[in-house]
């Protein structure tokens, strides 16, 4: 599905369904450490319904339902979800297609929600009253993002500048280490109980890197087939005089929790 939000990238086009399978190779990164962030403000634990917003290939449910939650993921993109549905063929999560501003559960259905890499797209007026009705008296909603930091890592700067080139009014560049931005929409009804930003450094091969640049929405999810190829066979020349085989990559991630009063 083909997506235009003037917030982003300009308003340029952009469709994460494009790259649906080279986001299954590339997007599942996380470290252990990320998830057991998620699991210390107690979410995904046994027994917990918990509803993943912009599941795209369903990274998060597929690395926390082993801690015995109860999982669905929901995104906009049908080749996303019917990716997600493939890679987890065995574990007990369920997936819909729905953007989070349609996206219809029964009142108090859920302990938690979670809005990883896909929040800053939400038209937060329309989606918190949703959340907040879908929550259980005391539910969380976590707002979830992990980004790379261009200006303390070379080849994150260099990889980024390279993408620029390509896609000029791409918006994903120039992260720094801050809070997650929680609008007055949404701390309407949810109150932000807690907040905590920490730095990673996650490990990559060139390959893998490659594979990890291509599937940004600059790259993958916007330009032509004969584009991409052009940025890949630069990106992996560049990679090849820059950084060694295997390398690792400064990120920071940061969570934000609101709560559903008791």
């Amino acid at each position: 599905m083909e997506i235009r939000n003037a917030k982003i990238d300009g308003g340029d086009a952009f469709d994460w369904g494009r790259t649906s399978a080279d986001y299954a190779r590339f997007r599942d990164i996380y470290p252990p450490e990320f998830y057991e962030h998620i699991l210390r403000r107690n979410c995904g634990t046994a027994g917990q319904r918990m509803l993943d917003l912009g599941t795209g290939t369903g990274v998060l449910p597929r690395n926390l339902v082993q801690f015995g939650g109860i999982w669905t993921g929901t995104d906009i993109s049908e080749n996303q979800v019917a990716k997600a549905r493939e890679l987890s063929a065995g574990m007990p999560i369920d997936y819909t297609v729905s953007s989070a501003e349609t996206v219809s559960f029964p009142d108090n259905t859920f302990d938690g929600i979670t809005a990883c890499q896909c929040y800053w797209y939400f038209d937060d007026a329309k989606v918190a009253p949703r959340l907040f009705r879908m929550l259980k008296p005391g539910g969380k909603l976590l707002l979830l993002c992990m980004e790379w930091l261009p200006f303390e890592d070379p080849v994150a700067c260099a990889s980024e500048q390279l993408v620029l080139r390509y896609s000029p009014n791409w918006s994903g560049a120039g992260e720094t280490l801050h809070p997650i931005p929680v609008s007055p929409d949404m701390q309407r009804q949810l109150r932000l109980t807690f907040h905590e930003e920490y730095l990673l450094d996650v490990p990559f091969t060139r390959e893998s890197w490659n594979g990890r640049m291509k599937v940004c929405r600059g790259i993958g999810a916007s330009l032509p087939p004969e584009q991409i190829a052009r940025w890949e066979q630069e990106h992996r020349k560049m990679l090849a005089e820059l950084a060694p085989e295997h390398f690792t990559v400064r990120h920071y991630a940061a969570l934000a929790e609101l709560q559903k009063p008791e």
